[in-house]
């Protein structure tokens, strides 16, 4: 596999980070991952500007403009042999002695690879997925994509302990997100969504949900969903840039709504199937 690693191209056990970079020590950078289908990055320009949110919400300044990004991108994709793809890249404030106050002077840590693109079998769509519940306890700034992930990964560990495929988190009786993915429910007909404050992570797939089912005249409305809103809605479902969307049909244990992926997630599973192949 060739990566990118500050500036080179080289096989991806030939690139070495410092022990000293401020993301091994403090966790502090920042990432993205964007989803490649048929070697066309999807929804790059919404990707990019999250990268630009996150860097100026740690204060690190965005070491390339959006057009080298899409030329490192598009070398990543090019020089893999799979067709789908899970580009993955991320910047740290560098290398620097073990100071908790910003180094000056001192280059960014700059690395990019890409995976297979895993998405969800066919059993998973047709039949949903399992999760269970848990209280949100992480930082407050979940709206930017840092590489500090240990809440998200504790999340997800506990889901899989449970056999589960997310966790759905709840914050003083709000719905938020899951581990790794935003949740969007249907209550009432409408397609509701939590607004993106800095509670949840902005996801591009979330963007993309909303703008398809406004595209086909589906109701829809962002707002806080309360926990029992959300618990007994008629529809549950991920969003992420692995899972496109995803229908939940087992919360903690028990079958949520009618147990069955329902026809809101259909309509939109479908326009996302048409419109990631389109590019758009």
């Amino acid at each position: 596999m060739i990566v990118y690693l500050n500036g080179e191209y080289l096989p991806l056990e030939q690139a070495k980070i410092s022990v000293l970079d401020r993301g091994f020590i403090y966790g502090d950078g920042v990432y993205e991952v964007v989803p490649v289908y048929g070697r066309t990055p999807f929804r790059l320009p919404h990707h990019l500007a999250r990268l630009a949110h996150s860097l100026s919400g740690i204060g690190l300044a965005n070491p390339y403009g959006n057009e080298e990004w899409t030329r490192i991108i598009e070398r990543i994709v090019a020089g893999q042999p799979f067709e789908d793809q899970a580009v993955y890249w991320q910047v740290t404030r560098g290398v620097a002695k073990r100071d908790h106050v910003f180094p000056q002077g001192v280059a960014p840590t700059v690395f990019m690879m890409s995976n297979p693109l895993a998405t969800p079998t066919p059993a998973q769509v047709e039949k949903g997925v399992p999760v269970i519940t848990a209280e949100d306890n992480r930082w407050q700034r979940c709206d930017l994509k840092t590489i500090s992930l240990i809440g998200n990964v504790l999340m997800r560990q506990r889901a899989a302990e449970a056999g589960a495929v997310e966790t759905v988190m709840f914050r003083d009786g709000y719905l938020t997100e899951a581990s790794s993915s935003n949740v969007l429910v249907v209550i009432d007909g409408r397609i509701v969504a939590p607004p993106k404050d800095n509670l949840i992570l902005p996801g591009i797939t979330y963007d993309a949900a909303i703008e398809f089912a406004r595209d086909a005249g589906l109701a829809f409305e962002i707002r806080p969903v309360a926990r029992d809103e959300a618990l007994s809605a008629q529809e549950m479902w991920l969003s992420s840039s692995t899972k496109e969307v995803l229908a939940i049909t087992t919360i903690d244990g028990g079958p949520f709504a009618s147990g069955a992926p329902g026809p809101l997630f259909r309509k939109v599973y479908a326009i996302y199937q048409e419109r990631k192949r389109a590019g758009r």
